[in-house]
């Protein structure tokens, strides 16, 4: 499968965990707080990896919190 196939495809929950190398509850929480790209189709959620790769270099999963003033 060429890269732009894989970029365009969307992929299931478990594949983002194997993905990022992170477990469920992991993503779960990303999901709630952290805004990370996802869409619920049904009770299936899935990911687009174009979208997971850009939300991960603009550092969606640092762990650094902001400070509110």
């Amino acid at each position: 499968m060429s890269e732009n196939n894989i970029q365009d495809r969307w992929i299931s929950l478990q594949e983002v965990c194997d993905y990022l190398g992170v477990k469920r509850h992991t993503i779960m929480r990303w999901i709630a707080q952290r805004n990370m790209p996802s869409s619920k189709v049904g009770k299936l959620w899935r990911f687009k990896t174009a979208e997971i790769d850009e939300w991960v270099r603009s550092g969606g999963t640092s762990d650094e919190q902001e400070v509110i003033k």
